[in-house]
């Protein structure tokens, strides 16, 4: 019997443990991952196992696999529908396959347990300006270590209680953007998050379908000892969420309900997540931050911890530099607290798109206009890069920085493996 010919190990996305932070989908070289309003699935007609969604992926919801018929693998349909994944075939049927088949199983999930001899071997190479295969998926070497996936379904508690204790809205009253800074407060039990990492919030309630609603990621806006220093407490970045990315009115589930928060609601929360877009620990180290709205929620961490640092006057930091892309001055959060943080803290480029009277600017033509400072940075092994916002901006964000890199004398292919390699490069866009 030609096992190969029968069978096949089938790449699924646990429903119940996916945040549906978009990793998976944004790293697949090939497409093979999708998703609607609720579940991410992979098409096994178009999955060739090249293991490059599996690394970054902050909860192992991509980690799973079945072994099914070759001519009848789940479909992209069923996968949509599911509410947990279904469990794998009975014994008696796997025998049926015949003891090759059964061996073939073993490999393949023994593959899996390893992704990165598996994607060394298999993953094809970088594409020249794909953020999938060119940002990093290992922490810089100096980060600190950070703990992952403290609660969730398949953590000894599957949520913890936060209490909201501040909810201020940072962009001005009248703009199109209404987006708060929520501060959660988690008590007596123990949340450690790192600058960088992010959160789930389960919101309250049933979707159309009368099922309980599933979790939203958000990145964590403070830094690693509270958003009060010394209290078990973080911050949230929320943009109020009226419309979807066609423009079509839309309500967003936890956006609405975060914003909507009064001081003393409990709110319920699963994680902390990711383990590699993570600051660098070691003095003199810099940090190049780019984003747009609310991807400067990790960046503010880190801005942050940072400023505590200094102001402790026990660590020497290098230089940081950020560039911040919005619409408008008022669209965009923390506009007023970061003009007047010291200059010789932090290097601060602005860009706005829809300024009356002005050309329009992105972060790309901020960071073209930085091309010396950054082309220096790019060169200096100590120099660590972090970007965060939506999809749209991330090629530009890579063609600035190849253009840069090029004009500068530097071989571009060498140097994007470098960054990656050697965590020097984050991405962080949805």
């Amino acid at each position: 019997m030609d096992v190969a010919a029968t069978v096949v190990q089938q790449h699924l996305i646990d429903p119940e443990i996916c945040i549906r932070c978009n990793t998976c989908e944004a790293t697949c070289p090939i497409g093979a991952i999708t998703h609607d309003s609720r579940n991410y699935v992979v098409d096994a007609d178009k999955c060739n196992a090249c293991m490059a969604c599996v690394p970054p992926c902050p909860t192992g919801a991509i980690d799973n696999w079945r072994l099914v018929p070759r001519a009848r693998p789940y479909s992209v349909t069923e996968q949509l529908g599911w509410d947990e994944l279904p469990p794998p075939l009975p014994e008696a049927e796997l025998a049926s396959l015949g003891a090759e088949a059964v061996a073939q199983t073993e490999a393949l999930l023994a593959r899996a347990a390893q992704p990165s001899v598996a994607s060394a071997a298999l993953q094809p190479e970088p594409a020249a300006l794909s953020g999938a295969t060119l940002g990093a998926t290992v922490p810089p070497w100096s980060a600190a270590h950070p703990y992952v996936n403290l609660y969730g379904p398949r953590a000894a508690r599957k949520s913890v209680r936060a209490t909201c204790v501040g909810n201020l809205r940072v962009t001005e009253v009248g703009s199109d953007y209404d987006t708060h800074h929520i501060v959660l407060d988690f008590g007596a039990m123990p949340f450690p998050v790192l600058e960088g990492q992010s959160i789930g919030i389960i919101p309250p309630g049933t979707d159309a379908q009368g099922r309980p609603h599933h979790p939203r990621q958000y990145s964590v806006a403070s830094p690693r000892n509270g958003e009060r220093a010394g209290h078990n407490n973080l911050s949230l970045t929320v943009k109020r969420v009226l419309a979807d990315h066609q423009g079509n009115p839309v309500r967003g589930v936890a956006s609405n309900y975060l914003c909507d928060l009064k001081v003393g609601d409990e709110v319920e929360v699963i994680g902390p997540f990711g383990s590699s877009f993570l600051m660098p620990n070691h003095p003199r180290s810099h940090i190049v931050m780019i984003c747009t709205g609310t991807g400067s929620a990790p960046m503010r961490a880190m801005t942050e911890w940072r400023r505590r640092l200094r102001a402790s006057g026990k660590f020497e930091g290098g230089r940081l530099v950020l560039f911040f892309g919005a619409r408008t001055p008022q669209e965009l959060p923390y506009f007023g607290p970061l003009q007047k943080l010291p200059r010789d803290f932090i290097e601060v480029h602005f860009a706005f798109s829809r300024v009356p009277g002005q050309p329009r600017l992105y972060v790309q033509d901020a960071m073209r206009a930085q091309a010396a400072t950054l082309a220096e940075l790019l060169r200096d092994p100590d120099a660590y890069f972090y970007v965060c916002g939506l999809r749209a901006m991330e090629e530009g964000v890579l063609l600035a920085l190849r253009d840069i890199a090029v004009g500068a004398g530097l071989d571009w292919d060498v140097l994007t493996r470098q960054l990656r390699d050697e965590g020097r490069l984050h991405l962080e866009t949805y």
